[in-house]
């Protein structure tokens, strides 16, 4: 496996994304990095979270949405995007490993590892459409 540098911009934004639950876009993490360095660019930001990425200290979310999200926790656990406010929330559920061996069984690959996303209506999205349908 290559090794890359351990660059100030880096450290800057494994920082960022570790100080946050959101899962957030490139954008938002640009935006954070750039009060701890003013001169950052944006190519750098989506560079360094793809060097991230790829050393395993980050997980990019691929969520149907034009923009990635991502993670800094990169152990196996499984996510809920909601397709009303395109949030991204973690799912307090423990990991189906049993999953890769049915799918090596069935298929005959050898699977290294497993991604699950659910998708729907969040818990506040769906109050707030709650609170609107009660308004008309």
């Amino acid at each position: 496996m290559k090794r890359y540098r351990n660059t100030k911009q880096k450290q800057c934004l494994l920082r960022v994304l570790r100080g946050t639950t959101t899962h957030p876009p490139a954008i938002w993490v640009y935006e954070q990095v750039r009060q701890e360095i003013p001169s950052i660019s944006l190519g750098t930001v989506y560079r360094n979270l793809e060097l991230l990425s790829r050393e395993g200290q980050v997980q990019r979310l691929d969520t149907r949405h034009p923009e990635s999200r991502y993670d800094a926790n990169v152990k196996l656990h499984y996510h809920f995007v909601c397709l009303t406010c395109e949030r991204v929330y973690d799912v307090p559920l423990p990991p189906h490993r049993e999953l890769e061996a049915e799918a090596e069984q069935i298929s005959g690959h050898k699977v290294g590892e497993h991604v699950l996303m659910f998708y729907g209506t969040c818990k506040d999205c769906l109050s707030t459409q709650g609170k609107d349908r009660t308004a008309q």
